[in-house]
Formats: C-alpha cells, sequence, structure tokens
C-alpha cells in the first residue's frame, strides 16, 4: 500500500469508526495459568522502592507483575495474557517454561547442582561437545561463565594475551555489556557511567545504511530494505567501501602500525536498535584486522543459536569465521549462563594463565543448554525464524508505508527492528512522550515490546523462536491499531489549533 492510498483510507477512517474497533482477538492459547497467591502488588512496589537499587527500571508507566509463563506467552498477576514479543531481553529463545528444558533441568536438580569444575562431572562435557560442534571450521574450545558481560569481558582478555597487543576495535552504537572491560567496548552513551573503564579501545564509524552517512535500498542483507535510494549493485555495495575507508583510517592514524589485538562485532546490533551493517563490510574488516596482527571477535549474545534465520550464528550471514565467539542469553533459555568458544590456538594462549569460573559450566546450566540446543533442532526453531521472521518483517515493511512515524522496518529472521520518526525524509527520532504512547498501548492490547537505539526510538522484537504466523499478524494488527489512534489524536489536536 502506497501513501496516498493509505491517506485516502485515513481520510474515510471516522472518530466513530475507530471508537467502534475492539481490540484484535489474540491467538489462541491452551494453557491455563496458575492462580497468584504471592506479595500484594503495593507491597511489592513498596519493598522495589525501599529495597532495590533505582538503577533497576521498571518497564511501563504501572509495571507489570509477572507471575507465570508458557512459551510465548507470559501472565500477570491478574492472570491476563500477553504475547512476549520480547523473549525477555532477548533470553528466551525456545519458550518460557518448555517442558523439555525444564523437565532436563529437574532430573539434573534431583541428580546434582553443582561442584564447581575443579571436579569433572559428565554434562559439561556432553555440552561441551554438542556446543562447539554448531560451530565452523576449528572453533572447538569452550570456556563457560554466566553472562553476556563475563563472556565478553574474557574475549577481551584473549585476544589481548593472545595477539600481545593491547588496541581494541567496537564499532559506535554497540552494546557489549556493563563491566568495567565491556563498558569501554560499548559505545552508546545512555549505557556509559562516568567511572574509569578500559583504556585502549577505539569506535569506529559505525556502517548504518539507514541513519549513516551512507547506504540505501540495494545495502542490507534483509526482507526490508532502507527507502533512501542508492547506487549499489547487488553483489558491489559501495556504502560498504565508504565504511571500510572509515574503518581503515583508525589503522592508519589511531593505532601502533601492525598492531591491534582484536575486532568486536556483532552480526546484528542488539541494544543499538537491530541495525545491520551493509553487505560485504564485515568481511572486509576481519581481513583488515588479520592483517595487522589481530583476532576477531563476534558477539553471538543476540544473534546466535538459529535467531536470524537463514543460519545457526549470525556472522554466518556475513562469511565470516571469527577466532572468538561469545554468547549468552539465548544459549540458556533464561537460565544465567554464557559461553567463550576459540580455537586451540588461542585456548592454548590462556592455558599459560591459571582461572576459574565458579559457577561457569555447572552441571544444572549444561543440562539447561543440552535441552535447549536439542528442542532447537527437534522443534526446527531456526527454520521458524526464518519463515515466521520474513513473513514478520515484510507485514511491517507495509505498515511503514501506511504511516509517517515509522522511518524504518529491519532486520533478519526474529531479530526485528521499527524505527519511529517524527520525519520520515529527516529521520529524527519521534518525540519520547509520543513513542511511549504507542508503547504503552502495544502493551495494553497484549503485545510486550522492546525498546533500543541511541535515542530509545526502536520497537525491538527478538521473541521466543517458538512464535507462529498468527502471532506475528496480531502483532501488526496491535501496531497498526496503536498507530491509527495516534494519528486520530494527531488530527484532534491539529483541528484543536486550527
Amino acid at each position: 500500500m502506497n501513501r496516498i492510498t493509505a491517506g485516502l483510507r485515513f481520510l474515510k477512517f471516522s472518530q466513530k469508526d475507530y471508537h467502534a474497533m475492539a481490540a484484535p482477538e489474540m491467538p489462541p492459547c491452551d494453557y491455563q495459568p496458575k492462580k497468584y497467591t504471592g506479595l500484594h502488588y503495593d507491597k511489592i512496589q513498596e519493598i522495589r522502592e525501599d529495597h532495590l537499587v533505582p538503577c533497576i527500571v521498571s518497564y511501563y508507566k504501572k509495571p507489570l507483575l509477572i507471575h507465570d509463563g508458557y512459551m510465548q506467552w507470559l501472565f500477570d498477576h491478574t492472570g491476563k495474557r500477553y504475547l512476549d514479543m520480547f523473549g525477555g531481553v532477548v533470553t528466551v529463545s525456545v519458550g518460557h517454561c518448555h517442558p523439555t528444558v525444564n523437565k532436563a533441568a529437574k532430573e539434573q536438580m534431583e541428580t546434582l547442582w553443582h561442584t564447581t569444575n575443579i571436579y569433572m562431572h559428565p554434562k559439561v562435557h556432553e555440552y561441551a561437545e554438542k556446543l562447539t560442534a554448531k560451530l565452523p571450521g576449528d572453533l572447538k574450545f569452550a570456556y563457560f561463565v554466566n553472562t553476556d558481560s563475563e563472556a565478553n569481558d574474557l574475549a577481551l582478555v584473549m585476544a589481548r594475551l593472545h595477539t600481545k597487543h593491547f588496541d581494541i576495535i567496537s564499532f559506535r552504537n554497540a552494546y557489549h555489556g556493563m563491566s568495567t572491560y565491556t563498558m569501554g567496548l560499548t559505545a552508546l552513551s545512555t549505557w556509559r557511567i562516568n567511572v574509569p573503564i578500559a583504556q585502549g579501545i577505539h569506535h569506529a564509524m559505525n556502517p548504518d545504511v539507514y541513519q549513516g552517512i551512507w547506504g540505501g535500498a540495494q545495502c542490507r542483507d534483509s526482507p526490508a530494505q532502507t527507502t533512501r535510494t542508492c547506487d549499489c549493485q547487488p553483489n558491489k555495495c559501495q556504502a560498504s567501501d565508504l565504511y571500510y575507508d572509515q574503518l581503515e583510517a583508525i589503522f592508519k592514524y589511531s593505532l601502533p602500525r601492525g598492531q591491534v589485538a582484536g575486532l568486536f562485532a556483532e552480526a546484528v546490533q542488539g541494544l543499538g536498535g537491530i541495525v545491520q551493517f551493509p553487505k560485504g563490510y564485515l568481511k572486509r574488516a576481519y581481513e583488515l584486522v588479520r592483517i595487522n596482527g589481530g583476532v576477531c571477535i563476534a558477539d553471538e549474545v543476540q544473534s546466535g543459536f538459529g535467531r536470524t534465520g537463514e543460519h545457526f550464528w549470525g556472522f554466518e550471514m556475513h562469511g565470516v569465521k571469527p577466532d572468538i565467539v561469545t554468547m549468552a542469553r539465548a544459549i540458556g533459555n533464561g537460565f544465567p549462563m554464557a559461553a567463550v568458544v576459540t580455537t586451540p590456538e588461542i585456548a592454548k594462549t590462556m592455558g599459560q594463565v591459571l582461572d576459574l569460573n565458579t559457577f561457569g559450566g555447572n552441571a544444572l546450566g549444561s543440562a539447561v543448554g543440552l535441552a535447549v540446543l536439542k528442542v532447537i533442532e527437534d522443534e526446527q526453531a531456526q527454520r521458524n525464524c526464518l519463515e515466521v521472521g520474513t513473513h514478520l518483517i515484510k507485514q511491517l515493511a507495509l505498515l511503514r508505508d501506511e504511516f509517517e512515524c515509522i522511518g524504518d522496518v529491519r532486520g533478519k529472521g526474529l531479530m526485528v527492528g521499527i524505527e519511529m520518526v517524527a520525519d520520515k525524509d529527516k529521520k529524527t527520532p519521534i518525540s519520547a512522550k509520543q513513542f511511549m504512547e504507542i508503547w504503552e498501548d502495544c502493551k495494553d492490547m497484549g503485545v510486550l515490546l522492546g525498546r533500543g537505539g541511541l535515542c530509545g526510538n526502536v520497537l525491538r522484537m527478538q521473541p521466543p523462536m517458538c512464535i507462529t504466523k498468527a502471532d506475528a499478524d496480531f502483532t501488526v494488527d496491535v501496531i497498526r491499531r496503536v498507530l491509527l489512534k495516534q494519528r486520530l489524536k494527531n488530527k484532534k489536536t491539529q483541528d484543536r489549533h486550527k
């Protein structure tokens, strides 16, 4: 649908018509949530204010008290059902309380929780073999930790120890964690605190084909391209060349000649707003880093485990093979676990130091990780990401053509972003007030969405990988009705000022 047609539809759409529209019907679910018997909502709010540090910010004006979960669904303390299109901040991969994962966890809990890896236990060895089998080439040595920040922290140390170089490159708009080390890698001012952080880290220009200087409708690997035109060819991206020149300038002017420890890159920037690099860019970036003595680190915390659809790992869409891969979140379906996988050569370097993560790779976590891999394979979750995700992105792209406040729709598989703008041509972010109204209204209609981007104006969708096309259609329908409501509200405001 083009914008003229959409405009004609709106002229025929009266206030009476809007009020006659009910919220869309939610797809059915046979699961019956357990009755809530916990603390009163008001008491929980009181405890939160009095005993939890204020940096723990709740979503929504009236925070949800989530009580129960099943697959793609969440239930609050009143029993109201929500479609979780954010997967607990991209941690729930195969579904809330998935029966197979639950069963594995329960069986392991009744056998052995934890011993630490000063002793051998079978599960971590079974899991290491299964997990590394999913990675290409000689990425065969795993080190287990508990969080994404820990994984990236360790990868940074590995790169420096192995190369004996110090300088590290990451990208502007990237998020790699909040530890003292990884906050240096993170290049979003929202997530940087005024404390001493890791030195020797350089932030390269972000090769963003929507908000960046270069790029257009031929540049990214997505079912939805930007509306900006470009002269790129299907197999030759000019934007990629221009952004590469900016990366090369860091090597020319900011680094010791031929000495870089490593490059950190997400396959798709998650917290930064589902931003995708131009085609061919990352492959050339990897080559440049290796020529200068560095290693390449793929941050698969959000894009791994089949989420992008065509590939099990996000880096595979770029045609590259990293030297170190970090992973978390989806790895445990919400269980706190993470991992760093690397090559024998780099692993040998780490063998020269004494290091121990007390809880990493414990028996319970390893059992959960094995069960998650089994579900991804048995239920063809990666294929579902491709099919449902492609359908979702294409339907959302139609909304972009219908509504002036949607500047860009992008993503791959079930890693999807909608950038909301006040001006489509200038790409200026929508006001925080209007964004929050849209976000809140989607929640009220039963869809939970994430937020992202430097200005917090990107609706993020990274749901459990078990969602259906019916769930995707429901999500699109909810967003469309919410935006129609906003359009009507804006028209009424304009009419009052005439």
